[in-house]
């Protein structure tokens, strides 16, 4: 069994054995099993037989040397499968050897050390020169992470933490209950028989109250027209509560728990803007020109 997982994974395409480059394709063996390789490559052209046909192949060998047997299996393999074998590519001189015997071009690899050190020099060649400010932050990083790693060593969290049980450092102003005045009431229509106007604070009416509509509001009762039907206005209690109308002509008035009743004009002719308010025990209508100097229930005489 451990001899059928090791052929199937030899079987399974590599992706880094087969690759594409600008001037071709690249096979890399360096560094790998060579039988196991062509295997793995034969796998790879059979799957797409026709895909890479017309391409022309370097195979790279690092410091292998194929034998041949395994060259001739390499260009059998790329000829089948319509892939010029253009050179090859390694750090033997066998290998040089071999290119040249069979008329391939060979680029001569740079050992792995050298390799190494020449990407090193270039990297260090590439690096930026820091200014005295960010190494100035340089610093800072070194002292936070020596910080952390103290930390750490004593068994605390890296950064910090408030704990459930410790208490807030500055507690929240409290809430406080913020009382609104009432609001008012804006109806601009006239009220017709039989139809009311209930409202916690003032109302507003532009328009005439016929006979038959009544009007009840905790706060005061404004009228821009003819009062004719029934009015109760600071149906709470409020005595300082008022009625205005520029004609006022009311079935019934009430001011808090006080009641009046209005009578027509003798001379039957229109009246000026009157003032409905509780005085003395009971309801005074009054010129709205003298309503300011009457002192309103309940305020000093």
């Amino acid at each position: 069994m451990v001899k059928d997982i090791g052929r199937i994974l030899r079987a399974e395409p590599s992706v880094t054995l087969l690759r594409g480059r600008r001037e071709g394709l690249e096979v890399a063996f360096a560094g790998r099993d060579l039988e196991e390789a062509l295997d793995e490559l034969e796998a790879r052209l059979t799957e797409r037989p026709s895909f890479y046909r017309g391409a022309s192949a370097v195979a790279g060998f690092g410091a292998s040397v194929p034998s041949t047997e395994q060259f001739n299996r390499l260009r059998a393999l790329l000829e089948a499968a319509g892939v010029r074998l253009r050179g090859l590519s390694g750090s033997s001189q066998e290998l040089a050897a071999i290119a040249g015997r069979e008329g391939l071009e060979f680029d001569a690899a740079s050992p792995p050390e050298a390799e190494l050190e020449r990407r090193r020099a270039r990297r260090s060649a590439g690096e930026a020169q820091l200014s005295d400010a960010a190494q100035s932050l340089v610093a800072d990083f070194a002292g936070a992470r020596k910080d952390i790693a103290v930390r750490r060593r004593r068994g605390e969290a890296s950064v910090p933490r408030l704990r459930e049980s410790e208490p807030a450092r500055s507690a929240p102003p409290p809430l406080r209950a913020v009382e609104t005045a009432p609001a008012t009431l804006y109806h601009a229509a006239t009220l017709r028989g039989g139809q009311v106007l209930h409202h916690t604070g003032n109302i507003v009416v532009v328009g005439d109250v016929n006979p038959g509509a009544e009007l009840v509001a905790t706060g005061d009762i404004l009228v821009f027209g003819r009062l004719a039907g029934i009015a109760h206005a600071g149906a709470g209690g409020d005595e300082t509560a008022r009625i205005y109308a520029l004609e006022l002509a009311a079935t019934q008035l009430r001011i808090a728990a006080f009641i009046g009743a209005e009578e027509a004009p003798a001379d039957g002719g229109r009246r000026e803007p009157e003032v409905a308010v509780a005085q003395g025990g009971r309801i005074v209508i009054l010129s709205l020109e003298r309503a300011g100097d009457v002192p309103q229930a309940g305020a000093p005489a």
